[in-house]
């Protein structure tokens, strides 16, 4: 293959979502047995948070929720700093190689409103049951986590209402026709895309060459930057989106994006397992009712804001200022929660066991009950699909 053909194929064309969640889940188990830690962003985002409250005064380094989360240094000197750091810079990198970087405005101020207060609800909610579409999705689950399926099953039925309240009138923005003779063709200034392309390789060229500096001094800090990289590259170019999933299961029936996040987690699971077995500990949290609630919010969340963590990062690095929004709206939200966690606590959280499926079932019973519960959502997706599309059609025949 000729270095015109893989650049047009790999670097400028859309990947297919399933080799690349695939790819994600593979990675996130690496990510897990290398490092020890967990592909996960709304925890740093909390500590973002943390800064932007010490800057105006006050000292969440004391408080509960920010002891918790390990709210020490700065983002340079944190693992999932540098693998945040490393996420926009593979996303932003991989936007340039498409000339996919564009000053996109929102349309109406109802969008404003919607990707922030949106963007809020969800950084609570994930906050408030320890996780979001990445750390349930893609460590929770994989990593043997009760919590981690209340909070799915609850953030499916959250992305249900999200889904049908964004369909009320007050979010119908009015649309501006203007009339034409002929169709206007789409077209690119090929000088643009060939400057574009050469900045996106400065781009990724210069901070594979910063994070590879970083592993021999710092190993872990390194990696995570490296991985981060990886994770922005796949999560750009395949366009990954977990509001899109849910959101299209439920209003078109199409179900290609959720079958891909569940094959990508089984992919994951025999991965994390088998790093488990040999000493590394995995991620459980909270099996209580944080969890619940915490999905339902993040999953209504995400569809009122129209993007999840993984699709405001790759969107706002493509100009689309809406997400913008969404990403401030994470911190805040996430930081309200840990204003508010030793309130709710008492009430929703501790009282509640952290189950771990390996230690209940035992290791091959784990691994099994969790590959079932994955094949149940499978046949559960396939059922929705064929009954969302028998549905429609009965509709039409009428």
């Amino acid at each position: 293959m000729n270095w015109p053909t893989f650049k047009q194929r790999f670097l400028i064309t859309f990947w297919p979502p399933v080799p690349a969640i695939i790819a994600a889940g593979v990675l996130a188990a690496y990510y897990f047995g290398i490092t020890g830690t967990f592909w996960a962003v709304t925890g740093e985002f909390t500590r973002w948070g943390g800064h932007l409250l010490q800057f105006a005064g006050y000292h969440p380094e004391t408080w509960t929720y920010f002891k918790l989360m390990h709210f020490e240094g700065t983002p340079l000197e944190r693992v999932d700093g540098m693998m945040i750091l490393g996420m926009f810079a593979g996303c932003f990198a991989a936007a340039l190689w498409a000339n996919n970087v564009k000053l996109r405005l929102p349309q109406h101020p109802i969008r404003i409103a919607q990707a922030l207060v949106g963007g809020i609800i969800a950084g609570f909610g994930a906050r408030l049951a320890m996780g979001c579409n990445l750390a349930a999705f893609f460590t929770g689950i994989p990593q043997f986590s009760l919590h981690a399926w209340f909070f799915a099953l609850a953030t499916a039925v959250g992305t249900w209402f999200g889904a049908r309240f964004t369909l009320l009138p007050l979010f119908r923005v009015p649309l501006k026709l203007q009339k034409v003779s002929a169709p206007t063709p789409l077209q690119q200034d090929p000088r643009q895309a060939a400057r574009r392309f050469r900045l996106g390789m400065v781009v990724f060229l210069a901070f594979l060459a910063w994070a590879g500096s970083k592993v021999g001094a710092t190993p872990k800090l390194g990696l995570a930057a490296l991985f981060g990289l990886a994770f922005g590259l796949i999560i750009e170019r395949a366009q990954v989106c977990f509001t899109s999933a849910f959101r299209d299961l439920w209003i078109t029936g199409r179900t290609q994006m959720a079958k891909a996040i569940l094959l990508g987690m089984a992919v994951s699971v025999i991965g994390v397992f088998s790093y488990v077995q040999l000493g590394v500990a995995p991620k459980i949290m909270w099996a209580g009712p944080n969890a619940v609630l915490g999905g339902l919010l993040f999953g209504f969340g995400i569809v009122l804001a129209g993007g999840c963590e993984t699709g405001w990062m790759y969107r706002a690095v493509e100009g689309q200022v809406h997400y913008w929004w969404v990403g401030l709206g994470n911190v805040i939200g996430s930081t309200l929660l840990a204003i508010y966690w030793d309130d709710l606590t008492p009430l929703l959280v501790t009282p509640y066991a952290k189950v771990n499926l390996l230690e209940t079932f035992g290791p091959a019973g784990g691994l099994l009950v969790t590959y079932l519960l994955l094949a149940v959502a499978l046949l559960a997706v396939l059922w929705w699909e064929k009954h969302f599309f028998a549905r429609k059609a009965a509709q039409e025949a009428l």
